[in-house]
Order: C-alpha cells, then sequence, then structure tokens
C-alpha cells in the first residue's frame, strides 16, 4: 500500500457514504467486524455501523463532511483527519427537529489494514452547535 492510498481510501469513504448519503457504501470500504467508537460509544459489527450511520443522516439532513486535513504514518496503516461537519437539525440537537444549521468539528483516527479495508475508527467532536446563533457562539 503506498503512503498516499489510505488517505484515499478514508476521503474515499467519507464522500461515498456520508456525503452522498449512501450507509450501504460502507460495504466497499469497512471489514464485517469493523469498530467505531464515537462520542466514547462503540459500535461494533459492519452491519450495526450502517444502522448507525442510516440513525445519524436521519438527525442531521443535508450533512456535509468537509475534509481539513489529513496525514497518516509511514506504512499507512494509519490516518488522521480533521474534519467539519454541518448539516441541519432534525433531531440533533434535542427533539425538536427545526431544520437549523448546525454544525461540529472532529478528529478522527482510522486503522486500515494491508489491503485497504477499514479495520477501527476512533472519533473526537465537539458538541454540536447552531451555526449563527449568539446563544452558542464561544465567547
Amino acid at each position: 500500500m503506498s503512503a498516499e492510498n489510505s488517505v484515499d481510501i478514508v476521503h474515499a469513504f467519507w464522500d461515498q457514504v456520508w456525503n452522498a448519503h449512501d450507509a450501504t457504501a460502507a460495504d466497499r470500504f469497512v471489514v464485517g467486524d469493523f469498530v467505531i467508537v464515537t462520542a466514547g460509544e462503540p459500535i461494533s459489527g459492519r452491519e450495526n455501523f450502517k444502522q448507525w450511520i442510516e440513525g445519524f443522516l436521519e438527525k442531521v439532513h443535508d450533512l456535509h463532511l468537509e475534509v481539513i486535513e489529513s496525514f497518516q504514518n509511514s506504512d499507512g496503516s494509519r490516518v488522521t483527519s480533521r474534519f467539519s461537519l454541518t448539516g441541519k437539525n432534525n433531531g440533533a440537537l434535542g427533539p425538536t427537529p427545526d431544520q437549523r444549521d448546525i454544525a461540529l468539528t472532529g478528529t478522527a483516527v482510522w486503522a486500515v489494514r494491508e489491503d485497504g479495508k477499514l479495520l477501527t475508527n476512533w472519533v473526537e467532536r465537539s458538541s454540536w452547535h447552531y451555526v449563527n446563533d449568539p446563544a452558542t457562539a464561544a465567547t
């Protein structure tokens, strides 16, 4: 695996799964026993992961993930990215799906198998906030 390929694989995953809003595309990228840990909670297995993606997409309409920067270790077995995620609140911020613009930022660390399949993903993310809302803006 070349040093470039692992970053390309992760970016393709985000584009084809998250930005295309297609949970089934995960089948092309992740192993059957894939594990993601996000917000401190593990989700184990590709099928459970796809269900989680579908639920996430339901709570965030018009989701868009933008990669801020990515880099990897020398053998391509780890990729780390900083990202920004935006969309419309359809339940991500409480029970009222008000369709207001929301955003978060995060860091993702991926383990990549030698054949390019994604093994694990650890995600640290900021809290959701409304975009351009003085009540939630950082001071």
